[in-house]
């Protein structure tokens, strides 16, 4: 039997995301035809990837998707989990995007004469474009130790997550802490619970500072306009780890050291597994200190900003340690002496392009690209951390990125333009 001819488009969008969505509204005011393909429904990863207690670390009025600000009741606030699905089902509402739920991306690879095969669950396309919205975060991280790690411990990655009394009765240990690490050791800390805390080398920032939170001081600073080849960093930048921060109950610090005094323990970063003992590498009070000191010199950054404009603020301050770790405190853990019911892994997620059939990758595996545009004539990514800017991989600047990258498609569309054209800034 003979197989159907590929369905021709224009541009093939790989992801329903925030970002899939952003470009596909900037792809449908200006009639390029497209579909977008997500393999799940649209916006999964927030309905199925957050605990309950969730909510936005960034006020809500960085939420600026494209033609859909936020425009409720309290800017300065943080969304919570359910008011941030209506946020986005109004986003999708807002236009009508050729969406392809259920259908799963299998393989895209440029042919020979121009324009890319798709292949899909769904059978097979020919696309003149592709932009790659898959993201950064498809693969939950979880290390090979798990596997040694007693049956009777319930295990699941912070993805999995979602409330403290869906846990077992006894001790959690969370390990890392960044963003997700910190807030849920902070929720089943709140609740009551024996909390061991694994800590890594993820940095800190105060959520309000002389007056206002920091995300607004930052804001005005520029920091949020700085391109990725600006940072000091360059793109070293996209490895680094998110400042833990919370916006829960109108917004606070997360501090590991409070949390202390109050009885979570405190770890290294998690090293070895020998039967049911952990061995924890002798860096926590160096990981404190190293987070405190990012705190700190943020806060410096924001007084030096007041100072040169002159701006009547509240007095600046120091954060001073309000707990210190012993010399060897937080080197070993026995599971079973120590009551660990379950262990929440929160370090992290990885990409997963292994279906993206393109030369355009580095060493590391990582996409080369310059403001998502690749040296693949009409192959394209969004909403990547740092892409173009910190927000690239948030609400706050991913419709900047994907109107830069539909200014691109349409003139690759239009011109007979010269290949630079692609890898152009």
């Amino acid at each position: 039997m003979t197989s159907p001819a590929p369905r021709q488009i224009e541009v093939a969008v790989v992801g329903g995301g925030q970002a899939g969505l952003s470009i596909s509204h900037h792809l449908v005011r200006r009639g390029i035809d497209h579909l977008v393909f997500e393999k799940h429904a649209a916006m999964h990863v927030w309905r199925t990837r957050r605990w309950d207690s969730f909510c936005l670390v960034t006020p809500n009025w960085q939420c600026q998707l494209p033609g859909h600000p936020y425009a409720g009741p309290d800017p300065d606030g943080f969304m919570k989990k359910d008011e941030i699905l209506a946020y986005l089902a109004g986003f999708r509402a807002s236009f009508d995007p050729p969406l392809r739920e259920g259908v799963a991306v299998t393989r895209v690879a440029p042919r020979p004469g121009g324009g890319f095969d798709v292949a899909t669950s769904d059978g097979a396309y020919v696309a003149g474009q592709v932009v790659v919205a898959s993201g950064g975060y498809s693969e939950p991280v979880i290390p090979r130790l798990a596997e040694r790690i007693p049956a009777a411990v319930l295990q699941l990655h912070s993805e999995q997550y979602r409330n403290p009394q869906s846990l077992p009765e006894g001790a959690v240990l969370v390990v890392g802490s960044g963003q997700s690490g910190a807030q849920i050791a902070e929720d089943l800390h709140l609740a009551g619970r024996q909390v061991h805390l694994a800590v890594g080398n993820a940095p800190r920032c105060a959520r309000f500072y002389r007056g206002r939170d920091v995300v607004t001081w930052l804001a005005d600073m520029g920091y949020y306009d700085m391109p990725v080849e600006q940072h000091p960093l360059r793109e070293g930048v996209r490895d680094n780890t998110n400042h833990y921060v919370t916006g829960r109950d109108g917004g606070r610090d997360i501090d590991l050291r409070r949390f202390a005094r109050e009885g979570m323990r405190l770890h290294g970063a998690l090293e070895s597994l020998a039967g049911t003992h952990l061995t924890f590498a002798p860096n926590l009070r160096a990981a404190l200190d190293e987070a405190d000191r990012i705190y700190n010199a943020i806060n410096a950054s924001i007084d030096r900003h007041i100072a040169e404009r002159g701006i009547a603020a509240p007095p600046p301050s120091v954060y001073t340690p309000v707990w210190q770790p012993a010399e060897e405190e937080g080197r070993s853990l026995d599971l079973a002496a120590a009551g660990i019911a379950a262990i929440v892994w929160c370090i992290g997620f990885r990409p997963d392009f292994r279906w993206l059939d393109a030369p355009v990758f580095n060493g590391a595996g990582q996409p080369r690209h310059v403001r998502g545009v690749t040296a693949e004539r009409g192959l394209y990514f969004l909403g990547l951390p740092w892409l173009h800017t910190w927000g690239s991989g948030r609400f706050s600047s991913v419709a900047r990125d994907a109107l830069h990258l539909a200014d691109r498609i349409e003139a690759v569309r239009h011109a007979a333009a010269p290949h630079d054209l692609a890898v152009a800034v």
